[in-house]
């Protein structure tokens, strides 16, 4: 199997002067990118990175932020990618647990209360900021030292929430990567005469292993966008003609919400609408493919441990098996359902869903008693349960994990709950998702304060915000005199969806 280094390099001799990234007024051929990046590699050599060490990169989508990445593993080093709107003590935790040896960030989502130490060397991908710079700003005095790199070494620490409330560093070779891209790909045909439509963060894996790695793999053009926005998203479809976009169910919804003026779009070259993060009802989906004008959708279903990789519910499939993640995992990938550990559900009944793939996980960074805990052999148990019906699809019923999926983005409650534990005048909290039409779930959170305690639902909200990312801070607060307990004393969750 070849690296991602040898990918990019096959794409560059063989699609050369074809347009691989579009960055707004910015554009880079195949050789281009190429050259970029065998330039930033060797001013981190020269920044005493070496194999196997790990490079955090935290930034909105941009050119940068790609041919930093590419550099990164050319370098033979690991990448570490890191949402841009955590909170600085989330960033801090995880390239301390990482062991990031360097950091290259947007300069203006930099915060200095986000590095362990001041020992660790920081640089800016932004034009004109004050840290100093990363490249392409920043050259090298000195020519790249090529780097031998196996398919097998690892490439990025994708990390993920844990069910403890602190993120878990999902391993993935060079190989893991190319086979979770190829494996998708191949259900919705993508390849050079592609132009794909980055809108959703790039340090996602599914944007990240499946859209850009995967798409220059097959020689097509990406298309940036920094952040999504619902007019932007669809000016940038209609100006650059993009054939294929991946994006949260909310991300349709919105400008069909938010721009009086959308059916003036023309949308047309898109061939294939690709979602995930959450299921679209029958009405919903009649909805878009109305709006839209087509009925080629996509929905992807898949976490970062397994690449990712997984099932997907085809365009046909759309409304007569509305809510369903599909019937047959895609290529490189088997899905079981699980009654117990032994045990496989079957048609009508409800398990949990295991997966087995190419693109799976070498494990949890730093953390083998999760990574055991996470396998049952060689199939990774998702924590997902799932009732099949008697036409062999698989819908979503609850999650052994208390995680909630809201927009897109993965909220577990524990790391809510201790947000909100941390706020003077909380005696306890407890928080669920609800299901929400537009963002899928939205964090809801039941709070018991202190006699006297002067809290309103804005106060937690804000003091949540200050503690973690704006988007797993809870949309609704109930104050409420007690939670529900069982005898044992744990609290009944499912008492407060009721």
């Amino acid at each position: 199997m070849w690296t991602i280094n040898q990918a990019l390099e096959s794409s560059a001799r063989k699609f050369g002067g074809r347009t691989a990234v579009v960055d707004g007024d910015r554009q880079l051929s195949f050789e281009q990118l190429e050259g970029a990046v065998v330039a930033a590699a060797a001013w981190l050599q020269e920044q005493g990175i070496g194999k196997g060490d790990k490079v955090a990169i935290q930034g909105r989508n941009t050119s940068t932020w790609i041919v930093n990445y590419y550099a990164i593993l050319r370098a033979g080093a690991v990448a570490v990618p890191l949402n841009h709107k955590l909170a600085p003590a989330e960033t801090r935790y995880i390239l301390d647990h990482s062991e990031s040896r360097l950091l290259l960030v947007d300069d203006d989502i930099h915060d200095e209360q986000a590095s362990p130490d001041d020992a660790l060397p920081v640089f800016g991908m932004s034009a004109g900021g004050a840290l100093p710079p990363a490249p392409p700003r920043a050259a090298a005095r000195q020519a790249f030292q090529p780097v031998e790199v196996a398919d097998t070494d690892l490439a990025e620490l994708l990390y993920t929430s844990g069910t403890t409330g602190k993120p878990k560093g999902c391993m993935h070779s060079h190989a893991n990567a190319l086979l979770a891209g190829i494996g998708s790909s191949l259900v919705y045909g993508l390849g050079p005469e592609d132009r794909v439509l980055l809108a959703m963060p790039i340090w996602h894996s599914f944007p990240l292993n499946n859209m850009l790695v995967a798409g220059h793999y097959l020689g097509a053009c990406v298309v940036l966008l920094p952040e999504y926005h619902p007019l932007h998203f669809v000016e940038t479809v209609q100006k650059e003609r993009c054939t294929l976009f991946f994006g949260a169910p909310v991300a349709y919804s919105m400008p069909l919400q938010m721009l009086p003026n959308f059916d003036e779009y023309d949308l047309s070259s898109v061939r294939a609408w690709l979602y995930g993060g959450g299921p679209i009802d029958a009405a919903m989906a009649r909805e878009l493919m109305k709006r839209y004008g087509t009925d080629r959708f996509y929905q992807v279903f898949g976490m970062t441990e397994t690449g990712p990789t997984g099932t997907a519910l085809l365009p046909e499939e759309q409304v007569a098996k509305a809510g369903s993640i599909g019937r047959w995992a895609v290529s490189g990938c088997d899905v079981t359902v699980m009654k117990d550990d032994s045990t496989p559900a079957a048609r009508g009944e409800v398990g949990e869903i295991w997966m087995r793939c190419q693109s799976i996980m070498q494990g949890y960074y730093r953390d083998p008693e999760s990574t055991a805990e996470a396998f049952a052999g060689e199939w990774y148990r998702t924590g997902d349960l799932a009732r099949i019906d008697d036409d062999g699809y698989l819908f979503i019923t609850d999650r052994l994990k208390d995680m909630i999926i809201t927009g897109g983005e993965n909220v577990y409650s524990r790391e809510v709950e201790d947000a909100l534990a941390s706020i003077e005048g909380i005696q306890e909290a407890a928080v669920v998702g609800q299901p929400h039409t537009e963002w899928g779930e939205t964090v809801v959170a039941y709070v018991v304060t202190d006699e006297g305690a002067e809290l309103t639902a804005e106060a937690i909200t804000e003091e949540c915000r200050n503690r973690i990312a704006g988007y797993k801070a809870p949309r609704e607060v109930h104050f409420t005199d007690a939670l529900p307990r069982t005898p044992t004393g744990k609290v009944m969750k499912y008492k407060l969806r009721a």
